[in-house]
């Protein structure tokens, strides 16, 4: 690849010598202008490896030049070199000071301007060949990340199924959560990041249900009080599953777990948190699994119609729940419809056949306050 020069001087004559000079080896192709306020507009547009520019010019002297020059985009590190016949202390140093690498002397057939220039096109090819290898290291960095991001991702998401397909049919309450999730994050105007986050690790809000035995977890009937006791240990037991991770999905999580049913006014659990002391991720996920469990059908119980499932959350909005969290997640009513019909919307990977039974006879069923509790 040749060399891309950039040269200007308000001298014809002495643009066309340096020109033939630069491009007498046929490394360099060399653009040229007299005016240089169209060479900026130029190199806003194009990448240039090495720049000449004349000290004297009458719209612009060489000195303002190369400070703007030095301003542009990827032009930080570009060999400058300006072309005088005033090498003063005080012009040098100030050029200096502007960011000029070096300087050519405005003598023809010069052998000073011979080797220097051919030192600064060779500095000139080997600053384009660095920034090639670090734009390039930078890709495969970034790429490597991204996989890496995948990777979390997926370890996350099947761990929440896994968990999920002891409690539910076939995983769907999981990826619901997450989709209503987003959706409360969203219109609450949590930072793009956040919301990403929330929706990512609202799947491991249940993670602590794998040390609940069978014979509690999946009762066909009510729970006794020392069952539901038991049954209340998941969301600390959460928190320990998932406390101390290096990912920041996973700590996430972990506040997810061990939140997700403390209630607004306090009456919660496992730590009686109230109001905006419960971690805004929780409080979200809280709404969304909630509402999910009294929609869908359970072992114990039949799903609740929608509507009332949303005069629910009105019902319970500033005590069991965030009201901001509440208001958000009605005012996106169409979408929550969605969801809960089943639109497929959604990163996640659905599993294509279920890994435990569908039970067709639910029995006597549990209060909501029950469903939500557990």
């Amino acid at each position: 690849m040749l060399t891309q020069a950039l040269l200007v001087d308000d001298s014809r004559s002495v643009l066309n010598y340096l020109k033939r000079h630069i491009e007498a080896e046929g490394l360099v192709e060399a653009t040229a202008f007299l005016d240089p306020v169209e060479a900026l507009a130029c190199a806003r547009e194009r990448v240039f490896d090495l720049v000449l520019v004349d000290y004297e010019m009458p719209q612009m002297d060489g000195i303002s030049f190369i400070r703007v020059f030095r301003s542009l985009p990827g032009c930080a590190d570009v060999p400058i070199a300006m072309v005088t016949s005033r090498q003063t202390d005080d012009v040098r140093m100030e050029a200096l000071q502007a960011g000029a690498t070096d300087f050519l002397p405005k003598q023809p057939q010069s052998l000073e301007m011979t080797v220097r220039l051919r030192n600064l096109i060779q500095l000139g090819a080997a600053v384009r060949k660095l920034n090639d290898r670090a734009a390039h290291l930078a890709s495969e960095v970034a790429a490597a990340t991204r996989k890496l991001g995948e990777r979390e991702e997926e370890i996350i998401l099947r761990l929440a199924l896994a968990v999920e397909y002891r409690d539910n049919d076939t995983g769907e309450h999981t990826l619901r959560v997450a989709r209503y999730s987003r959706v409360i994050a969203e219109q609450l105007g949590l930072p793009a990041r956040l919301c990403r986050d929330i929706y990512l690790a609202a799947p491991l809000h249940d993670v602590g249900k794998v040390a609940i035995p069978d014979n509690i977890l999946l009762k066909p009937g009510r729970l006794t009080d020392d069952e539901m006791a038991v049954i209340r240990t998941h969301a600390t037991i959460g928190e320990r599953i998932l406390a101390d991770s290096g990912c920041e999905l996973i700590q996430l999580g972990a506040q997810i777990a061990a939140g997700h049913h403390e209630r607004w006014d306090g009456a919660g659990y496992p730590n009686g948190l109230k109001a905006d002391e419960i971690p805004v991720a929780a409080r979200v996920v809280a709404v969304a699994d909630v509402f999910d469990a009294l929609t869908t059908r359970r072992p114990y119980k039949e799903p609740m119609p929608i509507e009332v499932a949303r005069s629910y959350l009105v019902e319970n909005k500033g005590r069991q729940f965030d009201p901001a969290c509440v208001e958000a997640f009605l005012s996106r009513w169409d979408e929550v419809v969605g969801i809960a019909a089943g639109e497929r919307a959604t990163p996640f990977q659905r599993a294509e056949a279920p890994l435990a039974p569908i039970r067709e006879s639910p029995v006597e069923g549990r209060s909501p306050e029950a469903v939500t509790a557990s």
